[in-house]
């Protein structure tokens, strides 16, 4: 069912991985103040968003920064602009397989140098995303249990909030993932919710799909069975595109069912809603017409949404499809699109 699917997700890149070891050695950082801050690398004056209604730590050298200098240098200061509504806003940092430790320690030092809290999005589980765009994770469970203790030894004592495993728990509901790897995925996620809760600032939402996802009497077993009892709460709308009214509602319907944990809201690219024309199995991947959805906030005005995030770095593809890059890389032209509403 993978026109539902969540996270049609980032996959790390090199230049990725060159940046958080660039921030973990230079610390590279704006201030502790609110948005008046503009310190930032290469990304021409990258602002913190004041820290009362939004903690979590803008990355001042990503690749929508990155772009915004590109633009500026070249003159184009119209879509400088626009591509500055995404770089000015905390994203997701989705930790890479090959140096979890120094990526985990880099990201979040710099958001502690900067007094807001890092946000990370861990997608490695073996067997992920069932060979689709952004196929690959670890190579067995030992393997992921040694990424997962890399990343807490980086993440230490620094206050951080964790969105694990996108589609992880959906797919082996859906039937994407075989049965065989059910038991052992089932048991990495609750490994990795009791590894990373035991850090002492550290809160982590176990992904738990999407409002596309019709039928969630099916899950919140599953969810359990993971041990979202253990977790903060729970994460939807990862990577997708469901209105912020209807992942409420599909998250209220879950909380009731999984002793009223609390969750957070992908918002990244939502403005718009879901895209319903095309292939129903590929309308989640780089559809056009799409816009930015609310701000990144933990001013939600509901009590059981702790947070709408950009969990989804807005810009970056969701796969080749549609004319898009591979999964996780930059396109520019998308970014732009998303800045302007979708026109």
């Amino acid at each position: 069912m993978y026109g539902t699917r969540g996270a049609g997700a980032r996959v790390a890149t090199a230049a990725a991985v060159g940046a958080a070891l660039l921030l973990l050695m230079a610390g590279c950082s704006s201030s502790g103040g609110g948005s008046e801050d503009r310190k930032g690398g290469s990304g021409g004056g990258i602002t913190q968003q004041p820290k009362a209604s939004d903690p979590f730590w803008v990355n001042p050298d990503g690749n929508a920064a990155r772009q915004v200098a590109a633009y500026e240098k070249a003159g184009r200061s119209a879509e400088a602009e626009q591509i500055r509504k995404i770089a000015e806003q905390p994203t997701g940092e989705w930790i890479s397989p090959e140096n979890p430790e120094a990526e985990a320690r880099g990201f979040t030092e710099a958001a502690e140098k900067a007094d807001r809290t890092a946000l990370l999005v861990l997608y490695n589980i073996p067997h992920r995303d069932c060979g689709q765009f952004s196929q690959g994770g670890a190579a067995d469970g030992n393997a992921y249990r040694g990424w997962i203790d890399a990343v807490a030894r980086g993440i230490g004592d620094r206050r951080t909030t964790v969105v694990l495993e996108p589609d992880a728990v959906l797919h082996m509901v859906d039937g994407c993932t075989p049965d065989q790897f059910h038991e052992e995925r089932y048991d990495l996620l609750k490994g990795a919710i009791t590894k990373l809760k035991a850090l002492r600032n550290t809160q982590v939402y176990l992904d738990a799909g999407n409002a596309g996802w019709q039928h969630p009497d099916e899950i919140y077993q599953p969810l359990k069975q993971a041990g979202v009892d253990r977790a903060d709460g729970f994460a939807v709308n990862v990577s997708n595109f469901y209105s912020t009214e209807d992942s409420i509602a599909y998250g209220k319907q879950l909380s009731a069912k999984v002793g009223g944990k609390h969750f957070v809201v992908d918002t990244s690219r939502n403005g718009n809603g879901p895209y319903t024309d095309g292939d129903p199995q590929q309308r989640w991947c780089n559809p056009p017409d799409r816009a930015l959805g609310e701000r990144p906030t933990t001013k939600t005005a509901d009590p059981l949404v702790d947070a709408y995030l950009w969990v989804k770095r807005p810009g970056e593809s969701d796969g080749t499809c549609k004319g898009g890059p591979k999964a996780g890389q930059w396109w520019a032209d998308y970014a732009l699109k998303l800045a302007a509403g979708g026109t």
